[in-house]
């Protein structure tokens, strides 16, 4: 059966999606004591609290990207002194593992003057952006809309990636948490709170404002080098779900980490993807999932600079629900 590349990724974003819900499902219940949410009742209550529906009126398709505004544009240019640039994305993953299930296919064809890319983005291998579309609670979207009126075979009706088509410039901050700890990288299942991120605002001496984009660095990538790939999906480092206060408190407007934003098991018994649909379906804030922050590490440490220019500028796909990404900072 011929099948379009666009119907093609659609397809397997859907498998990746189900196979990432059934892991998730399997976790085991959070401990007693833990922090909120710790499960479904505490987790609804809390998505009720942050979720921005309306803020921006009720057509509304930015989500927090409202947030980037012109003078969060000048804000960012200002950062640029050396005209240094240093990409976050991870080389495509070609090779079947752990981590990535899909794996990126690179064909040449007849005559090897022209090529076939193919990639299933979503899942915890490929860098990129997810759309609002992407992940939904109770079968609604960001700001309410119903399922049966955004998910369609052809595509998102509303809150698609195309929405971005003029690209998004703002200031990125990178949260160190193995540097703030003076490890090489965090260990699978190890959770990031406020008082983490606010304890590495204090020793980079940067503030989390108002249409910022806020990337998390755990050090997946370089665990994946010094050990190997695995299940990035059941057992990694990340947000916890209580996150959420804060990330609207300083009014983030984009969220992204080396892995998916959130620890897994995700310690909020019955919910699966907590994080992401808190920031995405609650918050309005598009997620950047599997950058490689490694040499922007590098980079920000050398110049003791952890804020500098960011650069997003996704495929404009009507109606996707995300796009791969080649996000840049400059310095």
């Amino acid at each position: 059966m011929n099948t379009s590349p666009i119907a093609a990724c659609a397809v397997s974003v859907a498998a990746v999606l189900f196979l990432s819900g059934l892991l998730a499902g399997s976790q085991a219940p959070a401990a007693s004591g833990a922090r909120a949410p710790r499960n479904a009742d505490e987790y609804d209550a809390l998505f009720q609290q942050v979720k921005n529906w309306g803020r921006w009126g009720p057509d509304d398709q930015l989500g927090a990207a409202n947030l980037v505004t012109d003078a969060k544009r000048r804000q960012a240019a200002s950062l640029v002194k050396l005209g240094l640039t240093v990409s976050l994305v991870h080389n495509p993953i070609t090779v079947k593992a752990e981590d990535s299930v899909l794996p990126f296919e690179h064909t040449m064809n007849r005559g090897f003057t022209t090529d076939t890319y193919r990639v299933s983005y979503h899942g915890y291998a490929h860098s990129h952006l997810d759309a609002l579309c992407h992940i939904l609670y109770k079968d609604q979207t960001y700001n309410g809309y119903a399922r049966a009126d955004v998910n369609t075979e052809k595509g998102c009706t509303k809150l698609g990636i195309d929405t971005l088509k003029q690209g998004i410039i703002t200031r990125g901050i990178l949260i160190d948490i193995p540097r703030l700890k003076g490890v090489e990288y965090l260990e699978p299942g190890t959770a990031v709170y406020q008082e983490d991120v606010e304890a590495w605002e204090k020793k980079a001496g940067v503030k989390v404002g108002p249409g910022d984009a806020l990337l998390l660095r755990t050090g997946r990538w370089a665990r994946r080098a010094k050990v190997g790939p695995w299940a990035v999906g059941t057992s990694a480092a990340g947000f916890h779900a209580s996150i959420a206060t804060w990330l609207k408190a300083r009014g983030v407007a984009f969220l992204g980490s080396d892995a998916a934003s959130e620890v897994m098991p995700s310690m909020v018994e019955g919910v699966n993807l907590p994080v992401h649909t808190l920031v995405i379906t609650a918050l309005g804030i598009h997620i950047l999932d599997n950058q490689d922050l490694e040499r922007l590490a590098e980079t920000a440490a050398k110049l003791k600079r952890w804020e500098f220019q960011l650069v997003l500028n996704p495929l404009p796909v009507t109606g996707g629900t995300g796009s791969p990404m080649n996000t840049l900072a400059v310095f």
